[in-house]
């Protein structure tokens, strides 16, 4: 049996948050991964997908297609939408933070902060995970899972 190398649903913004902080990293050599997903965590981008607008879009393009998968022509189960939406709500109340908020002549960020630095390091492992899962290891160039 052939295996299903389609991107699950769930990943689409873990993707989206992946290329954009390769991009950033592509820009500046110099800079960390840490130093890259605070600077995403800045961007417009984590603006669009913490305020929801990113699920919004899938969610409405999904509609307009029926809730047929444009990768695997199938039916998407009720229940990925559903834990699309969750997605869409932990993002929204994990990335729901001030830029900038450290505490006061310290480099630490407050908690808020460090949940969302969180979140974003976790979508990106997570991408690689499932790059390395299905054999597209050359799509895999943080290399966030060999730090663990």
């Amino acid at each position: 049996m052939k295996k299903d190398t389609s991107k699950p649903l769930m990943l689409y913004v873990a993707e989206k948050i992946y290329f954009d902080v390769v991009k950033i990293k592509k820009n500046n050599p110099n800079i960390t991964l840490i130093e890259a997903i605070e600077i995403f965590s800045n961007s417009d981008e984590c603006l669009n997908i913490s305020n929801g607008n990113f699920h919004d879009k899938l969610f409405k393009d999904l509609e307009e297609n029926n809730y047929i998968n444009k990768e695997t022509n199938s039916k998407i189960p009720q229940e990925t939408i559903s834990l699309l939406k969750v997605q869409k709500d932990t993002i929204i109340k994990k990335l729901n933070f001030k830029p900038g908020t450290y505490y006061t002549k310290s480099s630490f960020p407050l908690s808020n902060s460090q949940n969302a630095f969180d979140l974003l390091w976790r979508m990106c492992e997570s991408y690689e995970l499932w790059c390395k899962e299905i054999g597209k290891e050359k799509l895999i160039t943080l290399n966030i899972t060999a730090l663990n």
